[in-house]
């Protein structure tokens, strides 16, 4: 369990991250202040039992996989997936 010191940190930061994005004023398509609130409150209040569940579950959803890989490849990853979508 995060220590009192971390969990104020955490929560300062994410109220500060939070709050200079709200002045920003600028959302992603499909996104609103009402929108990013829920997501913060949904993720501030999740216990660690709650995300490795929502972690695992994802997972196991997708048709994916995850790997490591060297960061140099990373972005020519991104360009095959990306050229993978388009054609699919």
């Amino acid at each position: 369990m995060p220590s009192l010191h971390e969990q104020t940190t955490t929560s300062v930061s994410t109220t500060q991250t939070k709050e200079a994005f709200m002045r920003q004023n600028k959302f992603p398509p499909g996104w609103n202040a009402a929108r990013v609130d829920r997501v913060l409150a949904h993720y501030e209040t999740q216990t660690e039992e709650e995300a490795v569940a929502e972690d695992e579950a994802a997972r196991e959803a997708s048709d994916g996989t995850l790997m490591e890989v060297p960061k140099a490849l990373v972005p020519t990853i991104r360009e095959i997936i990306a050229k993978y979508k388009k054609s699919a």
